[in-house]
């Protein structure tokens, strides 16, 4: 399960038990006297994936003033964003959570969702360095920073148009995907009642569908 998971993350752990760690929920933890939590390397991550991310805008975004740049990072670090990049990895499966967690919909809650994938990146970094942690983080962190338009919710603002007009109505549809189970490329196609508006590509559905709303919007003569 755990080699399931490691191809997904694109990282084989010299130690293990870090990952194992990583994944321990404190409600696991308090079931099982003398179990330790993920609450450490939740600290730890938080650290490395503010680094990271800030490094990134830094070198990358070099005309943006400071304020947009803390504004950018809030949005790739925030609780809602880790949360979409833990899902993606389907990272809710693997957590290790005690029984009233799980009846309650633990795997699914994006505070626990959040602090998982914070204790990743500092089991990663742990294990391999800030070189393999940057690799990690960056896979997610570099496809909703580079600009300030990257944060534009487009299937939003598609939404917003198309609405204006009661007769229409709006469906992404999953036209294909490819490549390994760790690195998966998704096409989605956006329909306005039976005709295809916008096609776009991602390494998640979520970002296949924004990709295929910006194509949308920009078929449409929308200025982004």
């Amino acid at each position: 399960m755990m080699k399931d998971l490691e191809k997904k993350i694109g990282y084989e752990f010299r130690d293990k038990g870090l990952l194992t760690l990583a994944l321990t929920h404190s409600s696991y933890a308090n079931e099982r006297p003398g179990r330790v939590n993920n609450e450490r390397l939740e600290f730890l991550g938080d650290s490395v994936l503010g680094f990271i991310t800030a490094e990134y805008l830094f070198s990358t975004l070099t005309d943006r003033p400071e304020g947009e740049l803390t504004k950018l990072r809030a949005n790739a670090v925030c609780e809602k964003s880790l949360a979409v990049f833990a899902n993606e990895l389907g990272l809710g499966e693997y957590i290790l959570l005690g029984k009233g967690e799980i009846m309650t919909g633990g795997r699914m809650r994006p505070s626990i969702l959040s602090d998982a994938f914070e204790s990743v990146i500092a089991a990663i970094y742990l294990d391999g360095g800030m070189d393999k942690a940057r690799e990690f983080v960056l896979r997610f962190v570099s496809g909703s920073t580079t600009d300030t338009r990257s944060a534009t919710d487009y299937k939003t603002l598609l939404q917003e148009i198309i609405q204006k007009n009661p007769d229409e109505h709006l469906t992404y549809c999953l036209a294909a995907e490819s490549g390994p189970a760790h690195d998966k490329e998704f096409t989605v196609e956006v329909y306005v009642n039976s005709n295809c508006i916008g096609t776009g590509t991602g390494h998640s559905k979520k970002k296949a569908e924004q990709a295929a709303a910006k194509e949308a919007l920009s078929l449409m003569g929308i200025n982004l």
